[in-house]
């Protein structure tokens, strides 16, 4: 639903069909129309499709977290905002023995996750590298009974315009708003015969070409290591507590003790090692967008937007929409394909110097002035060599993690950044190798979104056109 402004004269019938309810969110967000136009198809509610614990509807349990730093100790843990990333490499390990007395909080394929708590809505299918990872209670689960409903199919249907506005008409909550589970136990699902085997199908595909995307990127890193000589972690974090000794020359210019501490020293010598030379002379260029006032206008209008944040999400689906008088004509604020896009702006342990590989669905989009963009321009160092080294190995992360500066909200200056050095031990064939592989994880993830909006499409097209 937007936040504009919105007047809106609606029957008082629909006072009485949602019991009495004042609060205009039911009846702006479209959730009565969508419902008259389900009236067109045999429907079921969404509890009698459901099996599971609690029915299968149900959010995890509240409890005192313990986090820990080794995945042999540890499970991975998604909040509300993880569920939608596109990498789930990064995020918090919760204590086996904490998951294992909570068998709620563990998550299978073929679930429909639905945040319930802030932004209510947002959905995420479970696919097959989410199993077995525990989940917290600010996301829904929604467990379909596979003999009675398509797994792929449900998702489609809930995620589709029809069924969100239906989920989020049960939201109450003034500051922070929330849905429970018994608020959507009714939510009417029509049955729509063979499209939806055709629905569950392209979600499946869509899950298939995401893992092996994930797979792939895995497997670029994992090569930049073995022929480098590069552990697969240096340390559990970006920063720890330690002491080191730095010799006066390199002091001259970073004085700060987080530059010089012994991950980050250690991260340089094997850079070193590698016969690494600095970014800048390997022919890459670096891009940062210049800090103005944004003025954003409806689409058509404007170049699509993005954050730091919206480049590490699943869907690439700009909402906003920069002034193009603003952008000047040098495109430095532009996104190609190919590039590396790092988060220069945050905390160090989140999102800050991590990076993500540009496809084509982020080419042409205007950059956040928390962007980093890094072009490389030599045939010698393929891009897709620059951003596994980067990105797809801690030896990578950990450098530039280090160059960040401030102290409040730190940033990663972009000279310091082009000083990293990249190795060149790996031929140039062996670099081709990895290019190829992370060109081809990118072509995978844009065929995810693409074949998951083709199945809500479908959906969305059927429940319209009803018994024509």
């Amino acid at each position: 639903m937007s936040r504009k402004f919105q007047c809106k004269a609606i029957p008082s019938t629909w006072l009485e069909n949602n019991g009495r309810r004042l609060d205009c969110g039911p009846y702006m967000s479209g959730a009565v129309e969508a419902k008259e136009l389900l009236k067109k198809h045999r429907t079921e509610p969404l509890r009698d499709l459901t099996a599971g614990h609690n029915g299968g509807i149900f959010n995890g349990p509240r409890f005192p977290r313990t986090y820990v730093d080794d995945i042999t100790n540890g499970v991975p843990f998604l909040g509300s905002t993880d569920i939608l990333d596109a990498d789930l490499s990064y995020v918090s390990l919760l204590s086996k023995k904490q998951v294992g007395g909570n068998p709620a909080l563990v998550l299978d394929e073929g679930w429909t996750l639905i945040t319930c708590s802030g932004t209510i809505g947002r959905m995420a299918y479970a696919r097959s590298d989410m199993k077995g990872m525990a989940g917290s209670q600010h996301f829904m689960r929604v467990v379909p009974e596979v003999e009675e409903i398509h797994p792929g199919y449900l998702y489609a249907y809930l995620s589709s315009r029809f069924g969100v506005p239906i989920v989020m008409s049960g939201t109450y909550g003034a500051i922070i708003q929330h849905i429970e589970p018994h608020h959507i136990a009714d939510l009417p699902v029509p049955r729509l015969g063979e499209v939806e085997h055709k629905a569950h199908d392209l979600i499946r595909q869509a899950a298939i070409a995401h893992v092996e995307s994930i797979e792939l990127r895995k497997k670029a890193g994992a090569l930049v290591n073995e022929i480098c000589g590069f552990p697969k972690k240096l340390a559990p974090a970006a920063r720890m507590f330690a002491y080191s000794s730095a010799n006066s020359s390199s002091v001259l210019r970073r004085l700060d003790a987080t530059y010089h501490n012994p991950i980050a020293q250690k991260a340089e010598e094997l850079a070193k090692a590698a016969n690494g030379i600095a970014l800048s002379a390997a022919g890459v260029f670096g891009f940062e967008s210049n800090r103005m006032k944004q003025v954003f206008v409806e689409e058509g209008y404007g170049t699509p937007f993005i954050t730091s944040g919206g480049i590490f999400s699943k869907t690439i689906m700009p909402e906003r929409y920069l002034r193009n008088q603003l952008l000047g004509k040098d495109e430095s604020w532009r996104i190609n394909e190919y590039d590396t896009l790092i988060a220069r702006s945050g905390q160090v342990g989140g999102i800050i110097g991590r990076g993500v590989w540009a496809d084509t669905r982020l080419d042409g989009l205007a950059a956040s002035p928390h962007i980093l963009r890094l072009r490389p321009t030599s045939e010698e160092f393929p891009p897709g060599y620059v951003y596994a080294f980067l990105c797809l190995t801690d030896v990578g992360y950990q450098l530039l993690a280090r160059t960040a500066a401030g102290s409040s909200i730190p940033f990663l200056p972009l000279d310091a950044v082009l000083e990293i050095k990249i190795p060149t031990t790996p031929s140039l064939q062996q670099r081709q190798q990895i290019d190829a592989l992370v060109k081809r994880a990118g072509e995978l993830r844009k065929q995810s979104q693409e074949l998951e909006m083709e199945a809500v499409a479908l959906v969305e097209r059927t429940i319209e056109e009803g018994d024509r």
